[in-house]
């Protein structure tokens, strides 16, 4: 019997490893430019985790490797599993004394971009910690698109295929793999610099802006304050994240397309429209309920329900103010914005746009059978009919999403949390949004009162989110470590 060879699954460890040592070189800076003793952590765990990065690295080069289907899937589970490990360290080892469970919590939350956070007195932290924390969500935004476009198409995790089809097919410019995240991180990186002016131009200074820059356009929601926008009151920097979310939560692959001269896709593709859709009909909703049940200002609701829509459906998780006491109609609208998420090739996470879609366009075929049982008709997307596989991955996932859900608010109930904690809870960690609902995790409260068991099956929910569950149950089977 042989066996499966892990040395490319050692190899791009170590390679992450050590791009994560360098950049704990910036909050270091941070922190030695503010006066703050905890440079000392943060030269300590670059020189463990370079270590440890540089020789799996060196054990495990100079081999001709060919990457299989079950060596991709290990080598993307382990390593959003190994990196938050190590990007724990700094918070485990820092001045605000962090237990082990909180700092692996807090590193989880950041690298999967969820958001949520058990540290209370962000005004007050280390400079270093809280662009530590900004840099996470800025690595793991990145990592998920790259993700999201290289890798789940061609594990056909989830429906995902459908994008494999869209890059080959008519899209001769664009590069292979490699080049293609290359490129896409060329531009992430220039949208993080320009949101970092913008908010710069609005009056947040260079750190707050240079922050909330990478935890914007990564659709992380880490603040550097406890009340997030609250703190600033106005509506310069709200105005510039709402436009910067919205960026963060159409397909970076579009981008791409319109700087080669291909700015159609931009306006054509029917899964940015179906987002912006359903975005516009939600603050209408949320604006005109604000209006008439509470008497708000025309202006304020539609400002407050932009935001906080915005910011829920892309799995941002900012908040500027406590939309927890909107009422019935906040909860339930929120809790399905929650659900649906962003675009697929974007940081958000949640379902997808573009599974409902295909969801909507086989139950739409279905009706048509009913009506015309002879005719023949078949699921579009894009205008396009769909690969036979997908309509059947999507429909599983949506299952699979519903199982976990379910299984994740029974064990928060199990130990404890109540109705509204449990649910929302499960939701916003399965979904990488951040704050849930309630006075306890809402966005006027903080993941710190839970027990620390709820903490461990939250961040089992965000890693089971980020990674579209499939790409990490399926290494559960037996079936799969056997040749």
């Amino acid at each position: 019997m042989s066996f499966l060879d892990l040395r490319p699954v050692f190899y791009v460890n170590g390679i992450l490893l050590s791009v994560l040592s360098v950049c704990m070189v910036l909050p270091l800076l941070a922190d030695l430019y503010f006066g703050h003793d905890d440079w000392q952590v943060f030269f300590t765990c670059i020189v463990i985790t370079a270590f440890f990065g540089g020789a799996l690295i060196f054990g495990n080069s100079g081999y001709d490797f060919k990457v299989s289907t079950r060596q991709a899937l290990i080598i993307t589970n382990s390593t959003w599993v190994f990196l938050p490990l190590f990007s724990a360290l700094p918070f485990w080892l820092s001045s605000l004394n962090m237990s082990a469970t909180d700092a692996i919590f807090e590193s989880i939350s950041g690298i999967t971009t969820t958001g949520s956070t058990v540290i209370v007195g962000l005004d007050y932290a280390p400079a270093g910690i809280l662009m530590w924390r900004a840099i996470l969500q800025w690595l793991g935004g990145i990592g998920i698109i790259i993700m999201a476009m290289s890798v789940l198409p061609f594990l056909k995790v989830g429906g995902m295929q459908i994008f494999r089809t869209e890059l080959s097919e008519g899209e001769k410019a664009l590069p292979r793999t490699a080049k293609l995240a290359s490129s896409i991180g060329i531009i992430y990186l220039a949208l993080t610099i320009i949101c970092a002016l913008c908010y710069m131009l609005v009056g947040l200074e260079i750190f707050d802006a240079v922050a909330h820059a990478m935890t914007t356009i990564s659709t992380g929601g880490f603040s550097t304050y406890d009340t997030s926008f609250s703190h600033y009151h106005e509506i310069g920097p709200e105005t510039v994240a709402i436009i910067f979310m919205v960026i963060g939560g159409i397909p970076f692959v579009l981008y791409l397309k319109a700087i080669r001269g291909n700015l159609r896709p931009l306006v054509t593709d029917s899964q940015v429209r179906w987002f912006l859709s359903i975005l516009i009909g939600s603050i209408f909703i949320m604006s005109s309920y604000l209006i008439m049940q509470f008497d708000m200002n025309g202006g304020e609701a539609v400002r407050r329900a932009s935001f906080n829509i915005v910011s829920v459906m892309t799995g941002t998780g900012f908040a500027n103010g406590d939309y927890g006491t909107w009422g019935g109609l906040s909860v339930s609208l929120f809790f399905f914005l929650m659900v649906v998420g962003g675009c697929a090739g974007s940081t958000s996470c949640g379902i997808k746009v573009f599974r409902f879609q295909v969801l909507y366009s086989v139950t739409d075929v279905q009706l048509k059978k009913l009506l015309h049982p002879h005719g023949v008709f078949l699921p579009h997307y894009n205008g396009k009919p769909l690969p036979a596989d997908v309509p059947l991955a999507v429909m599983s996932f949506f299952f699979l999403y519903a199982l976990v859900f379910s299984l994740l608010a029974i064990a928060l109930s199990y130990i404890g949390l109540d109705f509204i904690t449990a649910m929302s809870g499960a939701a916003t960690s399965i979904s990488n949004v951040g704050p849930g609902l309630g006075p306890i995790i809402g966005p006027a409260g903080n993941f710190q009162p839970l027990p620390d068991s709820a903490k461990w099956i939250l961040s089992l929910g965000m890693l089971l989110g980020r990674l579209e569950l499939f790409t990490i149950l399926v290494m559960l089977s037996p079936n799969f470590w056997k040749h």
